[in-house]
């Protein structure tokens, strides 16, 4: 196996490793191959693309394909500066409530127009309506997220006399009468001499066992928790989540950490998104609520007994979160041929099989995703958690200005987690801040 993955850290990396994503194709020698580069933000996931690749090249001696790994942190960054720019890579994934902008400007592949319009059928229908702008499709699904669950550490449950049944019926509520989720959280949350919160003596300064992983995170905690109390996020291109019920359920989720100490702080939280995620891996935290993504993630790096219960559900039943990925196409390459013939296996059976095969992702080929599900039933990790809410999901960001009106009204966000803000000011702030981001 070839090793054609390479991990671009630093902005400036990125920039010079991807002017061979336009670059004319050779010319000096009809019988070197075409390199075509492909951008992602998930290791795990480009070791899949690996095998894909490695099946793809023998079918298509005449192309090479070069996975770039940028972490996420510098992802969006590195995308909009390099598509600026016009150094772009060949190929790259991008989601939901980015893809907007840069279908609108000209910068992605018509994918109907490539493939014909008859392709998609062949891809997870939710993900083809996610990436369908102006009816016409920007990327060839790669992944389906599924819903949202609760990842659980049976030791830490057994040790607090709880059960996984204890918890897979959890309600959250505003009113504390029809709440049972804040004692499950308060019972499983110990500070360093094993008092658990709330009772008598517990020092929240010194918590060494979180009971949950409730945090400023979009997709896991904030988008179901606004779903199930009848919130909303966005109406069309325009900002809610200042409405009643999303203030209720954001304020009520800022109030588990703050005041019932039964999550991480958000001095953590805010500035590592993997925070709570390595916490659960290390041991130090019962609950840990997020989606099949990190399913690979726990599985290789807990080493204690774990499994999956739905998520809590809040006053208005349980409402999920689904997402998708796609691979687009980069419109100003100079390799379209080329690109054509990759998005074309990565949108076969056969070039996505190897995504669900490693029990990474559930892939966005429909025929392939019974390998994700065979992998984990190998595995005897019970995952329909993630996928009975059917139906009840709200919808994730989206819209071509997002990004504009997330780096305004993500900065306030973050204060009114650390409590810099009270809560009802710093929605109000914060959803004006993107709407006129959006108008303006």
């Amino acid at each position: 196996m070839k090793h054609r993955i390479a991990r671009l850290v630093a902005l400036s990396a990125v920039a010079s490793l991807a002017l061979a994503g336009c670059a004319p194709e050779p010319q000096s020698d009809s019988a070197d191959p075409t390199t075509v580069t492909f951008r992602l933000w998930d290791q795990t996931v480009a070791d899949a693309y690996e095998d894909s690749f490695d099946a793809f090249e023998e079918e298509h001696p005449d192309i090479d394909v070069q996975v770039n790994v940028v972490e996420w942190s510098d992802y969006w960054t590195s995308l909009r500066t390099d598509v600026a720019e016009q150094t772009m890579d060949d190929l790259f994934w991008v989601n939901n409530s980015y893809y907007g902008a840069y279908a609108d400007s000209g910068s992605l592949v018509d994918i109907d127009s490539v493939l014909g319009e008859t392709a998609k059928d062949a891809w997870e229908r939710s993900v083809v309506d996610q990436f369908t702008r102006d009816e016409t499709l920007w990327g060839v699904p790669q992944l389906y997220d599924g819903g949202v669950a609760v990842y659980y550490n049976a030791t830490l449950l057994e040790a607090a006399g709880l059960t996984p049944t204890d918890i897979e019926d959890l309600t959250w509520s505003p009113d504390p009468e029809q709440d049972t989720f804040t004692q499950a959280a308060r019972t499983l949350t110990r500070d360093s001499s094993g008092r658990a919160a709330g009772s008598e003596g517990f020092d929240p300064n010194a918590v060494s066992q979180f009971g949950t992983n409730l945090a400023y995170d979009l997709q896991a905690v904030l988008l179901p928790y606004i779903g199930s109390n009848g919130g909303t996020f966005q109406d069309g291109d325009q900002f809610t989540f200042d409405d009643t019920e999303s203030a209720e359920a954001i304020t009520y989720v800022v109030s588990k950490i703050r005041n019932d100490n039964v999550a991480p702080k958000p001095e953590e939280t805010n500035e590592n998104g993997d925070f709570s995620r390595d916490a659960f891996i290390e041991g130090r935290m019962a609950m840990f609520q997020s989606g099949v993504y990190n399913l690979k993630n726990i599985e290789e790096g807990a080493d204690f007994e774990w499994g999956v219960v739905p998520m809590p559900a809040g006053p208005a039943g349980r409402v999920s979160v689904t997402n998708g990925v796609v691979v687009a196409g980069n419109a100003a390459s100079e390799k379209q041929d080329a690109i054509a013939e990759v998005l074309e296996w990565l949108g076969s059976e056969d070039g996505a099989e190897p995504l669900g095969r490693s029990g990474a992702v559930v892939p966005g080929v429909t025929d392939a995703q019974s390998t994700f599900f065979d992998y984990w039933d190998e595995q005897g990790v019970d995952i329909d958690p993630f996928f009975e809410v059917g139906e009840d999901t709200i919808p994730a960001p989206t819209g071509p200005d997002f990004a504009k009106a997330f780096e305004q009204y993500d900065p306030i966000l973050r204060d009114v987690f650390l409590g810099v803000l009270p809560v009802e000011t710093g929605l109000r702030q914060a959803e004006d801040a993107a709407n006129t981001a959006i108008t303006g």
